[in-house]
C-alpha cells in the first residue's frame, strides 16, 4: 500500500499515522511464516513514525537507493526505493490494493517484479472496525450530538415574527446562519465540518438539498451534520428534524413513522444479515404506516426516496450499503440508520443514528432525543 496517508485513507488506517508526505507500507513474508510490516517514509518523519505508526521497521527512501540514485521528487523517490527494497529482498511478485498510485506499479514492474491488483484487499478489513476505531467513532458521534443539540435548540427557542420568520439574537434565522453556528461549535471541538444540511419547509422534500434562506415557524427543518475529527480523521453523522412552534399533523405522522422504521431497521442489524434485509425492514415498517418507496412527485404525498443507510468510518460514506443488494454485515461494521419521508409542498423528516454491528446484535452510539420539539 502506498500514497499520502493524510489523503489515502486505506493506508492511514493500516499505519494509523497521519502525514502529508508520500509513504509506503510493505507486508513482507518472514521465514517463520509471520509478516513484517516495513514502512518507507520521509526521513524527517522517521522518529515520530517509530513511536506511533503501526510498523515493525521504519526506513526512509535513502535506505533503499537504487543504482543511478533517487529522484528529487518525493513521490518518485519513494516509489523508486520501494522497488529497490523489494528487489533486494528477492521478491518476484506483489499484490496491491485498489488505492496504489500507478507510479509505484511503474517502478516495481521496471525492477522485474510483477504487480497484481487485488480489488478486495483491505476492503473487508476496513469495514470491520477495531477497538480504537470504535472509540474514535463514538467520540466523533458525541461531538456531532453536541452540535445537533445546539442547532435544534437554536431553532426551537427562536422567536417568530408576525410573518412566521424565525429570529435569533435579533436577526432573521437562516439556514446559512445556523450552519455557521454549527461550524463554529465544531471547529472549537477540533472538527472540520463539510456543509451541513439545514433544509427548512418545502426545501426538505429533496433529501440532499442543503437548504438556504429563512427558516419559519411551523415547518420541519432537517438538520444533518457529518463532521470529521481533525486528529483521528474519523467521522460523525447524524440527522434530526426540528419544528418551531405547533407541529402540523402530516409532519407529526411522518415523524412517527420514520422513528418506527428506524427502530425496526436497527432491530434487524446483526452479523450475517444483509444490508438489503435491513432496508427491507425499513420499507416494511413504512408500508405498515401507509408510505411507499418512490421519488417525491405528487404534492403532499410522503415517500422514502433513498436507502436506509451506509457504512461510515474514515469517510462519511463507506461500504456497506443498507439498501437493495446490500451485502452481509460483519462484526465491526459501523452504519448509519437514517430512514426519511419527503413530500412536495410539506418538506421532509429524517432521523439518523450511528450503529455498530456486534457479535450479539448492535450498539447504538446515539443518546440524543428523536422528537420534533427541542424547546
Amino acid at each position: 500500500m502506498a500514497g499520502i496517508p493524510a489523503t489515502n485513507l486505506s493506508l492511514y488506517r493500516a499505519i494509523r499515522f497521519k502525514v502529508g508526505d508520500p509513504a509506503a507500507l510493505l507486508l513482507l513474508p518472514r521465514a517463520d511464516g509471520s509478516t513484517e510490516r516495513l514502512l518507507v517514509i520521509r526521513d524527517i518523519e522517521m522518529e515520530r513514525a517509530r513511536r506511533t505508526a503501526r510498523a515493525d521497521d521504519v526506513h526512509c527512501p535513502a535506505d533503499f537507493e537504487p543504482v543511478g540514485g533517487l529522484s528529487g521528487d518525493r513521490e518518485t523517490a519513494t516509489a523508486q526505493s520501494v522497488a529497490e527494497c523489494l528487489r533486494r529482498r528477492g521478491i518476484s511478485a506483489v499484490r496491491a490494493d485498489r488505492s496504489l498510485p500507478l507510479i509505484y506499479a511503474h517502478f516495481i514492474r521496471a525492477a522485474g517484479i510483477a504487480v497484481d491488483c487485488d480489488p478486495d484487499l483491505g476492503v473487508l478489513e476496513r469495514r470491520a472496525k477495531d477497538a480504537q476505531e470504535l472509540d474514535w467513532l463514538r467520540e466523533a458521534q458525541r461531538a456531532t450530538e453536541g452540535a445537533m443539540k445546539l442547532a435544534c435548540e437554536t431553532v426551537a427557542r427562536a422567536s417568530a415574527a408576525a410573518d412566521g420568520t424565525l429570529v435569533h439574537a435579533g436577526l432573521p434565522l437562516t439556514a446559512e446562519r445556523l450552519r455557521s453556528i454549527i461550524d463554529i461549535h465544531l471547529l472549537e471541538q477540533g472538527y472540520e465540518n463539510p456543509e451541513s444540511i439545514v433544509a427548512g419547509g418545502p426545501q426538505g422534500a429533496d433529501c440532499h438539498d442543503h437548504g438556504h434562506g429563512i427558516l419559519r415557524t411551523g415547518e420541519p427543518v432537517i438538520v444533518d451534520i457529518f463532521p470529521r475529527n481533525r486528529k483521528t480523521l474519523y467521522n460523525g453523522d447524524m440527522t434530526r428534524t426540528v419544528v418551531h412552534g405547533a407541529v402540523p399533523s402530516p409532519v407529526a405522522m411522518m415523524h412517527a413513522a420514520v422513528v418506527r422504521a428506524k427502530h425496526a431497521a436497527t432491530a434487524a442489524i446483526r452479523p450475517g444479515v444483509t444490508g438489503d434485509a435491513v432496508h427491507q425492514a425499513t420499507l416494511a415498517a413504512l408500508r405498515e404506516d401507509g408510505y411507499a418507496s418512490a421519488q417525491p412527485t405528487e404534492p403532499r404525498v410522503p415517500v422514502i426516496s433513498h436507502g436506509t443507510g451506509h457504512g461510515i468510518g474514515l469517510e462519511v460514506h463507506e461500504p456497506p450499503l443498507l439498501a437493495l443488494k446490500g451485502p452481509p454485515l460483519v462484526v465491526g461494521d459501523v452504519l448509519t440508520v437514517e430512514p426519511g419521508l419527503y413530500a412536495i409542498g410539506i418538506g421532509g423528516v429524517r432521523v439518523e443514528d450511528m450503529v455498530a454491528v456486534t457479535a450479539s446484535g448492535s450498539e447504538n452510539f446515539n443518546s440524543l432525543q428523536e422528537g420534533l420539539d427541542w424547546r
